[in-house]
């Protein structure tokens, strides 16, 4: 198997396009999740435009990232495709990181990735973040559909080795004898090495996502950024952040230990408009672990669904993650939790039937740390 690096990650300063810094009264630098869902009666085209909407209100208000995630055979996550939504939210914005949280890096080749964000890299240069997973973000039908294979297991015990591979392809320096040391991933360093070639210093930081903890090992123990999924794992956060903190080893990419959480929270002007909104989001969710996916429902469909006792009780747990309520009361929360668990940034994601509830959240949370207005 190739040694596994952290790689170069610009321009050879530590943490380049890592680390970031708080606006306003915020305790730790907020950025965005969003899953681009799609709500009964909208469109997968809305959905887009709306996340275009996000990007560029959040990037406004001093938001530092935007990022996607992979997500399949889901009718109410538009996601499936993030290096296309990426693209497309770059021709938008101006100075907001764009990236994955993340690519499902046993979906897919590893050249396929370098490529596709060697290309992103080129449209918006020095603001691109590749998060990668190991899980296929779907269910096994639908992942052995998009693997060509039905041996699941294999793709994520093979992803140490798939992510030193993908690395190579980034910096472009597999050693002389290896079966790829003639093979370039294009956008990419190769190019500044052709008659006349010139090539920005920069390639997209790797981040590790994950749930639990077998990626908060192994980015530890590489020295690279860690993304860790409280919105659906709360249980294991602090578990998964204290293993990341121990393995960590200081590498060319990163001196200290940085992780971000992804948070789900929702901001409204009253809590009953908030509760309201969420619970559309814990409906879909309930649908979604019976195996009846779909679109995210009305707040008026939620609101009237009967739930039994054990989704009640499922909705209940759920809904205790989700921070929610007016702007000082998810500013609470979300000070609350930045403090608990000592992550380095909380990237929130705000899950709702409509476009405009989320705007909305994101505004009011803005505003409630204080942040700039550029809009």
């Amino acid at each position: 198997m190739d040694e596994i690096r952290g790689g170069n990650t610009g321009d050879g300063t530590d943490g380049d396009g890592i680390r970031a810094t708080a606006a306003g009264t915020a305790p730790v630098p907020l950025s965005v999740l969003d899953l681009v869902t799609v709500g009964q009666g909208r469109t997968a085209t809305q959905a887009l435009r709306t996340g275009v909407e996000i990007a560029k209100l959040t990037e406004s208000r001093g938001f530092h990232r935007y990022w996607v995630a992979e997500h399949h055979s889901m009718p109410g996550v538009a996601s499936s495709s993030p290096a296309v939504i990426l693209a497309h939210i770059a021709a938008h914005t101006d100075r907001i990181r764009l990236g994955s949280g993340g690519v499902m890096l046993p979906n897919h080749a590893p050249l396929v990735i370098a490529e596709q964000f060697g290309t992103l890299e080129a449209m918006a240069p020095g603001r691109v973040d590749l998060g990668l997973g190991r899980a296929p973000g779907t269910d096994g039908a639908t992942a052995a559909a998009l693997r060509r294979s039905d041996r699941l297991n294999e793709g994520a015990d093979d992803f140490p080795q798939q992510l030193g591979e993908l690395i190579r392809f980034l910096d472009d320096d597999f050693p002389d004898g290896h079966p790829y040391a003639r093979i370039h991933a294009v956008p990419g360093p190769v190019q500044a090495t052709a008659d006349g070639g010139v090539q920005s210093a920069h390639r997209p930081p790797v981040w590790l996502l994950g749930s639990s903890g077998f990626s908060a090992r192994l980015a530890g123990t590489l020295g690279l950024p860690f993304a860790f999924a409280h919105h659906f794992s709360a249980q294991n956060t602090i578990p998964a952040l204290d293993l990341y903190r121990q393995s960590f080893r200081p590498s060319a990419v990163l001196d200290a230990p940085y992780a971000l959480i992804g948070v789900s929270a929702l901001a409204a002007d009253d809590e009953r408009e908030a509760r309201r909104q969420v619970l559309t989001g814990a409906l879909s969710m309930v649908r979604l672990r019976t195996g009846r996916p779909g679109l995210i429902p009305s707040p008026e469909e939620a609101a009237a669904y009967d739930f039994s006792p054990m989704e009640r009780e499922f909705v209940d747990g759920w809904l205790s993650n989700v921070i929610h309520g007016t702007p000082d009361e998810v500013r609470t929360g979300l000070d609350d939790l930045a403090k608990r668990t000592g992550a380095d940034e909380l990237m929130i994601t705000a899950n709702a039937h409509g476009g405009d509830a989320r705007l909305r959240s994101y505004e009011l949370i803005a505003d409630a740390y204080g942040l700039p207005n550029e809009g």
